[in-house]
């Protein structure tokens, strides 16, 4: 694994359900996430409930500026998936934070893998040990419904 910087002074990771802003994290995927613009809240409230669920939180605030969530079965396979920064506390390593410790917190489980799909986040992803497929030939996705406008399929 990679070194990274810890999470900046004044900020907590919480994997609480009870601090979960569901509210926010709808707001900030369906109107700037390119994976997620358009996803109706039911369908995210039903994402967060078959989830790992991360926030990042400003503890002066409480206020919540990040999120992620994970799917696994725990002991083979996970998928990290809808990583958002609030732009107001981008630029902060908030991003790199988060996806450290839930890498930290997946290695423990014995999973042999843990994936991702990004567009553009590619150099965050590197720092915490993320690379491409070795054989991506391998890999195969079915596509259930069409890619939202800018998206990649098998993103959301």
């Amino acid at each position: 694994m990679t070194d990274t910087p810890p999470l900046a002074d004044g900020y907590e990771i919480s994997t609480d359900p009870a601090r979960l802003d569901a509210e926010r994290v709808h707001h900030w995927l369906s109107t700037d996430a390119y994976w997620a613009i358009g996803r109706d809240r039911d369908k995210q409230d039903r994402a967060i409930a078959g989830s790992l669920n991360y926030g990042v939180y400003d503890t002066a605030s409480g206020e919540q500026v990040a999120y992620a969530r994970v799917v696994t079965d725990r002991a083979t396979f996970a998928w990290l998936c809808d990583v958002y920064v609030d732009r107001s506390v981008r630029g902060k390593g908030i991003g790199t934070a988060l996806v450290t410790a839930i890498r930290d917190e997946m290695v423990p489980l014995g999973l042999r893998r843990m994936l991702l799909a990004t567009h553009d986040a590619h150099e965050v992803y590197r720092k915490v040990g993320f690379a491409p497929l070795e054989v991506p030939e391998r890999w195969m996705a079915l596509v259930f419904e069409p890619p939202v406008s800018g998206g990649m399929p098998g993103s959301s």
